[in-house]
């Protein structure tokens, strides 16, 4: 009965008593968008669009479980996991809003079950792959003459294979974010920041440090330049995934590229996840890594044996101790 009181009691009558879900969404989305990416921000708007449809027409303090049952019936089921997801995580943080407004007094979306979301089988390229894209990338700057795009196409592509980078954490990262001497790249994302808005140092592979030493010597850039001429390379990847008939990757598929070759070159998950800037220590890297590539896989299990080992003749037993 306290409970019920207090709740009551933050109940409120103001000007937004009768706003419909649109208005409301929208004063949710204000205060909450200093802390969104651009991308996410984009991604609740889409969502709140489709939730409109259904709850515009009754005001806000009146919407109960029966319509959010009835949104579940028409437009739920009809969305594919990941977009019924994302639609049904705005509708509660909406509604929770409104609750913390005094609009309502739950919220009646918390009944509705999530729907399981089915991780994609991750596509990624082969060392042998990889190169061969390169190479194809680089081959066509020369054949065509796209005045460099080719070329810078292929810096970027490389940069990103090799250090782990998310797109825009690549093509923000600048020359003073290079250090060769420690021999690490401190990852800033630009104005826009990293996915968790913490910067990181990422040690540079062989592979990494020659890239970047080639690029230096061919630009001499000054400190503030971007180390990448280009924002993006996905023409010339899907072109030479064309070409070479591989399945159409990604600029994100290289980034499990790297994680995976690291995996598959002895470094440990929570070593790995560091550098891919993640937070959990390790979870996501290992939910998401754990199937490595079949030959990998199979190369591994020719290495578990369930022989007994044989005693070897230089162990000592130690004396027996005396009773008592």
């Amino acid at each position: 009965m306290a409970d019920l009181r207090h709740k009551v009691a933050n109940l409120t009558l103001s000007d937004t008593t009768n706003a419909n879900f649109e208005a409301l969404a929208k004063c949710w989305l204000d205060s909450v968008c200093h802390s969104l990416k651009p991308a996410s921000v984009v991604r609740r708007r889409t969502c709140i669009k489709g939730l409109t449809k259904f709850f515009n027409a009754v005001p806000v303090r009146n919407i109960t479980a029966v319509q959010c049952d009835r949104w579940l019936e028409r437009r739920g089921k009809g969305l594919s996991a990941s977009s019924f997801v994302q639609e049904l995580d705005t509708l509660r943080l909406v509604l929770g809003f409104a609750v913390k407004r005094g609009l309502l007094l739950e919220n009646p979306a918390l009944s509705i079950r999530r729907r399981r979301v089915v991780t994609k089988m991750i596509a990624i390229p082969t060392r042998e792959q990889f190169q061969a894209i390169i190479a194809a990338a680089r081959d066509a700057d020369e054949a065509f003459g796209t005045q460099g795009k080719g070329m810078d196409g292929a810096d970027l592509l490389e940069l990103l294979a090799y250090s782990g980078c998310r797109l825009h954490e690549a093509t923000e990262l600048r020359w003073q974010d290079v250090d060769f001497d420690r021999g690490c790249i401190t990852v800033t994302g630009g104005e826009g920041g990293t996915k968790n808005h913490e910067n990181r140092a990422v040690p540079m592979t062989p592979a990494l440090r020659d890239l970047l030493k080639r690029l230096h010597e061919k630009k001499g850039p000054e400190g503030t330049a971007l180390v990448s001429e280009t924002k993006g390379a996905r023409r010339c990847l899907a072109s030479a995934c064309r070409k070479l008939k591989l399945p159409h990757f990604t600029h994100h598929d290289l980034r499990h590229f790297f994680a995976t070759t690291c995996i598959e070159s002895g470094v440990d998950i929570p070593t790995i996840s560091r550098w891919l800037g993640h937070k959990d220590g390790g979870a996501l890297a290992m939910k998401v890594y754990g199937h490595l590539r079949q030959e990998h896989s199979f190369e591994m299990s020719k290495r578990v044996s369930f022989e007994a080992h044989p005693v070897s003749e230089n162990i000592v037993a130690l004396p027996k101790k005396a009773a008592g």
